[in-house]
């Protein structure tokens, strides 16, 4: 009897270590190794490019576009208010919450409020009329250009979108572990991955535009579509929190762009934009 118990207690035993060795295993794998079924979350703010674009002005009486113009974005730098729930809109920030449906790709929402500001008070070229009735204070910006210089002052126009120019899209992204080319072995600690996406969404802008002395319309309007491109780096601390910095750059069309509050006036333009983005989020299971 006594064999047959001892050799028992070594099977009981060395049948304890097994399942030890492969606890710790799947824990150590369960947020570095396998992404399937992870939910991320991210926010984070940006820094924006334009290209330069035509912008048309429509309504009853005036048809015109601003022939390349030129745009900036409106920083706030490091501030407060990225974190603050009651300012929170005013910095140009980037929202996403995505899930991985493998251990390399994921699907996403996101949100990116840009901020988009024509630069004004330079000179021009204007093409198209405007005849408005003389008794509009615009009236005095009417006549007929044909690709004139002309100094477009604030009272002529101001077109803003900063509150914001705001990208809402759905994502297709690939994520790749590249620690290992750092000949880092322990990715519970720190990871580096690369990832990669592919969106596109909807132009949901608040425009803030004084457009020949008329009464500005400042609410948001759906306005077009946009599509874009991401790639960027990925550094994650202790298995659920990361840093990431990322490039995106695409399109945006708005042929809808409420100018002021007859709905019979709008505008529209075409143009690219480049973002530079740092964000700050987590990574989980439910």
């Amino acid at each position: 009897m006594k064999p047959t118990i001892f050799t028992s207690l070594i099977g009981f035993t060395l049948l304890l270590q097994a399942f030890n060795i492969n606890a710790q295993d799947t824990e150590t794998k369960k947020y570095t190794a396998s992404n399937k079924g992870k939910f991320i979350v991210s926010w984070g703010g940006n820094r924006e490019s334009f290209s330069k674009s035509d912008i048309r002005f429509k309504g009853s009486n005036y048809d015109f576009a601003i022939k390349n113009a030129s745009a900036k974005d409106k920083p706030k730098g490091w501030h407060i208010d990225y974190i603050s729930p009651s300012r929170i809109t005013i910095p140009q920030t980037n929202a996403k919450i995505g899930y991985f449906i493998s251990d390399k790709y994921s699907i996403s929402l996101g949100l990116d409020h840009m901020k988009y500001v024509m630069e004004r008070n330079r000179t021009k070229v204007l093409d198209g009329y405007i005849d408005i009735p003389s008794n509009e204070d615009g009236s005095i910006y009417n006549g007929v250009y044909n690709n004139e210089n002309i100094f477009v002052s604030e009272d002529l126009l101001k077109f803003e979108h900063t509150d914001g120019l705001n990208y809402i899209y759905a994502e297709f992204s690939r994520h790749d572990d590249i620690s290992s080319l750092f000949h880092i072995k322990n990715t519970n600690k720190f990871q580096i991955n690369i990832s990669e996406g592919l969106s596109g969404g909807i132009i949901l802008p608040r425009t803030n535009t004084t457009l020949l002395l008329k009464e500005r319309y400042d609410q948001f309007h759906l306005s077009g579509y946009g599509l874009s491109a991401r790639a960027g780096i990925n550094f994650t601390f202790f298995k659920h929190f990361f840093m990431q910095l990322d490039l995106k750059g695409g399109y945006i069309n708005m042929s809808d762009i409420r100018t002021t509050n007859n709905s019979s006036d709008s505008a529209s333009q075409k143009f690219w934009f480049l973002q530079r983005i740092v964000s700050f989020g987590g990574i989980f299971r439910i």
